[in-house]
C-alpha cells in the first residue's frame, strides 16, 4: 500500500535510455538494467524519463516548443506525440518484465501549459494508481497550452510538480555522467564534480568563456533541480550508466553522485 513518506522519484534522463545523437534509438540494456534496479526497491515509485532522441529532433524542427503558429506544425506535433509514447512504451514495458505493475500517464491527456510553464496536472490519477501498487509513469510529451495553443512539457517540469505534491521520500536524476559538473566534462578537461550543489555552489559556478555554450544549461538545471530539492527528502544526480548505481541511491546508500542540497 501506498506510504507517502516512502515514495521514490526517479528521473531517467533522455540520454541515457537513449542515443541522443540518433534519431529513435533505444539503449535496450541500459533501460533494462534500469527498470530492474527500480523494480528491486520494493518502495512506491513514480517514473518520470525524458524524450531523448524521439522528441528533440523533430519538436525542434517544427518549433513545437513555442506554440502553434500555423497548420504546417501540426503532423510535427502529432510525429513528436506517436515518437515519445513508442519510447514510453518501452519504458512500461521493461518495468512490468521486471516485476514492476507500471501504467503510462501522459501529459498530452492530463497536463496543461500556459505561456509554456506547467500550471496543471493531475495529480490524484498519479496518487490514485501508486495507492493500487502500480507504477506511474510519465515523460516529456507535447500539451496543450492554454495561452499557445500546445507546447512542450519536459520532464523537469513535471519533476518539480511531482515533487511538491507527493513530497517523496527521495530524488533521483539518472543522468549520462557521474553528476554535475562546473561544465561539461565530455568537451571540457577542467570540468570539475560537484559533490554537493547548493545556492552558494550555484552562485560560485565559474562563468567562464569557455564554458559559455554549457553553462546557460547548467545554471538552470541545477535551479530547477533546487526548486526540485525542496520539496522532497533527499535528492541526488548520478550516473545511471553505471550498474548498481541507480539501486544503491534508491536505497539510501552512499554512491557517487551530486547530492542537491536546499
Amino acid at each position: 500500500m501506498f506510504r507517502p513518506h516512502h515514495m521514490l522519484l526517479v528521473k531517467l534522463g533522455g540520454s541515457v535510455i537513449t542515443d541522443k545523437m540518433n534519431y529513435r534509438v533505444l539503449r535496450e540494456d541500459v533501460l533494462d538494467r534500469l527498470a530492474g534496479e527500480i523494480a528491486g526497491s520494493g518502495e512506491p515509485t513514480v517514473v518520470v524519463h525524458g524524450a531523448g532522441s524521439f522528441g528533440h529532433v523533430i519538436a525542434s524542427k517544427h518549433g513545437i516548443q513555442n506554440g502553434f503558429r500555423d497548420t504546417s506544425q501540426l503532423m510535427g506535433a502529432a510525429q513528436v506525440m506517436e515518437d515519445v509514447r513508442v519510447l514510453n512504451l518501452a519504458v512500461t514495458s521493461a518495468l512490468v518484465r521486471s516485476g514492476l505493475p507500471a501504467v503510462s500517464l501522459p501529459p498530452s491527456a492530463l497536463a496543461r501549459l500556459s505561456e509554456g510553464k506547467l500550471e496543471n496536472l493531475d495529480v490524484d490519477a498519479f496518487r490514485r494508481y501508486l495507492e493500487l501498487g502500480i507504477a506511474p509513469v510519465t515523460f516529456g510529451d507535447v500539451a496543450l497550452d492554454v495561452r499557445r495553443g500546445f507546447g512542450i512539457c519536459s520532464g523537469d517540469q513535471l519533476m518539480e510538480v511531482l515533487a511538491r505534491e507527493l513530497a517523496p521520500a527521495r530524488i533521483i536524476f539518472c543522468s549520462d555522467v557521474d553528476g554535475v559538473y562546473t561544465c561539461d566534462p565530455r568537451e571540457d578537461p577542467s570540468a570539475r564534480m560537484l559533490e554537493v550543489v547548493d545556492r552558494s555552489a550555484l552562485d560560485a559556478l565559474p562563468r567562464t568563456q569557455r564554458c559559455a555554450d554549457v553553462t546557460g544549461s547548467i545554471f538552470g538545471k541545477i535551479e530547477t533541480m533546487l526548486r526540485i530539492a525542496a520539496h522532497g527528502g533527499g535528492s541526488m544526480v548520478i550516473n545511471g550508466l553505471v550498474p548498481g548505481r541507480l539501486a544503491a541511491a534508491l536505497k539510501g546508500e552512499e554512491v557517487v553522485g551530486t547530492r542537491v542540497v536546499v
